[in-house]
């Protein structure tokens, strides 16, 4: 079970998220910084564990009024020894391309802003795309051929549901399982309510490989004693209590 942390950037900060609702994210004030600077928070969160992957959304490029490039490069260069899963509102191949080129970012396809569905075979077989199979509270959002055909799926899949992002709802497991259904061997990700171990057991138990996290790890409810025993065991059986 991999855990990703996430940082949602808007207008050079970093963003709490609600539930989607994007239009009511704050600058975030977490105990992990001293302020909202994406290296910040970044750096806070890398003090709770050794995370191999970070996920970062670009909300400026998502919501089409500009982007944080050089802010994402910084922080790829900061963090050489982790992953970068970015995702920038890529709309079309040349926009995945252009991420491709920046070393260490993985680039995160979210069905949400993709506009081609077809092109995206060309990417796969990469290993550094991850598609994001975006849902609303009652809907997937985007080109529905990039949830029905799942010959269209790169080997890695993100489950995203935006109405339980930092909501407190615990994760949707119905949407995760259906992808996971279908997924022919892929690696499932879930991203949207994890509140604390509980959830991510349960997430395990469901087959998924990993999950995005972020408010549990500002709120402390997702400790580094936690993690520790998560990454420990990793390859067996967890051993930790259940969700309530």
């Amino acid at each position: 079970m991999q855990v990703i942390p996430v940082i949602d950037i808007r207008k050079g900060v970093v963003v709490r998220a609600i539930a989607g609702r994007r239009s009511e994210y704050k600058p975030i004030e977490t105990p992990l910084a001293r302020t909202s600077a994406p290296m910040d928070v970044v750096l806070g969160l890398m003090s709770v564990h050794p995370f191999e992957a970070l996920y970062i959304a670009d909300l400026d490029a998502i919501e089409g009024r500009g982007e944080n490039y050089e802010t994402i490069e910084a922080i790829s260069e900061a963090t050489a020894h982790a992953d970068l899963w970015v995702d920038a509102g890529s709309k079309r191949a040349a926009e995945i391309n252009r991420w491709l080129a920046l070393p260490g970012v993985n680039v995160v396809v979210g069905s949400e802003t993709y506009e081609d569905a077809c092109a995206l075979c060309s990417f796969r077989d990469n290993p550094r795309v991850v598609l994001s199979l975006d849902f609303s509270a009652r809907s997937f959002l985007g080109d529905r051929a990039l949830l029905e055909d799942a010959s269209l799926w790169p080997q890695r899949v993100i489950v995203m549901t935006l109405a339980r992002v930092g909501a407190g709802l615990g994760p949707d497991l119905i949407s995760l399982c259906e992808i996971l259904r279908r997924a022919e061997g892929r690696r499932v990700f879930a991203a949207g309510g994890v509140r604390s171990v509980g959830d991510l057991v349960a997430l395990k138990e469901a087959g998924a490989a990993g999950a995005l996290v972020a408010t549990a790890l500002h709120d402390g409810r997702l400790t580094r004693t936690e993690l520790t025993r998560l990454e420990a065991n990793k390859r067996g059986a967890l051993g930790l209590p259940s969700s309530t």
